[in-house]
């Protein structure tokens, strides 16, 4: 008996291994059972589940590309990391916005502009590009503006992060009065006349359109505080792109 058994026509999940198991007759998912044909003999007792695959997690849309997290919730044993999928269409924005979680980050296709602000005032910016790293460290307000189409991996070093309740810097403009912005940036109050409300800026913030920027020159520029962590572990390509 083969691991395929095919009944009615229909190729179903592999469940026999040797004279042990047998076939599949309900419905089923056979892309992702074909993934699961059955715990190993030496298996014992209760294993829980290791693996959560984006394709199955949460889908934030928006106008500037796309978002799926896997936490503790959708990974119970994950109690110490999570991890985010993130897409930003060319010129798009993750808006400024802080959160008590350390980040760490690798670009997996594309190239973005990074910024980020320590205690100190002191800004860093970098361009980034494929297999490049990236760590913001807890509370570092920072952003990401994609320099063309491309996609990361966030991890945060704990598993109860949700990349839906990060800090946005317009949800602080919303809540505090415009004279204050207005004298703590030097600008008048007409300058955030074009802030959205409280209530819209889930679904036209976050990650929104933008201009592609200029590239930088030289590409790499730092300021002297400990804000950034930045390294190229190169990733092997067979497409041309920036590798560091």
């Amino acid at each position: 008996m083969t691991t395929q058994e095919k009944i009615d026509g229909q190729t179903m999940v592999p469940t026999v291994r040797g004279d042990i198991g047998a076939t599949t007759l309900g419905p089923d998912n056979v892309p992702i059972g074909r993934q699961n044909p059955g715990a190993p003999p030496t298996d014992s007792g209760t294993v829980p589940n290791l693996k959560f695959p984006y394709s199955a997690a949460h889908n934030r849309l928006l106008n500037g590309g796309w978002a799926r997290e896997i936490t503790v919730r959708e990974l119970p044993i994950s109690t110490t990391l999570a991890g985010v999928n993130m897409r930003l269409k060319a010129g798009a924005y993750r808006e400024l916005h802080s959160h008590n979680e350390a980040e760490w980050a690798i670009m997996l296709a594309g190239s973005a502009r990074i910024a980020v602000i320590d205690p100190e005032g002191r800004n860093f910016i970098d361009d980034i590009g494929r297999g490049d790293l990236w760590n913001f460290r807890s509370g570092f307000p920072h952003s990401i503006q994609a320099l063309e189409d491309c996609e990361f991996l966030l991890v945060f070093d704990d598993g109860n992060f949700s990349e839906n309740e990060t800090f946005l810097v317009t949800d602080w403009f919303a809540h505090t009065p415009r004279h204050v912005l207005a004298k703590n940036f030097g600008v008048p109050e007409s300058a955030f006349a074009d802030i959205p409300d409280a209530g819209e800026i889930e679904h036209t913030r976050y990650i929104f359109p933008g201009d592609v920027p200029l590239r930088r020159s030289p590409p790499r520029s730092s300021s002297s505080g400990p804000a950034h962590c930045v390294k190229c572990i190169g990733i092997p390509t067979t497409t041309s792109g920036n590798t560091g």
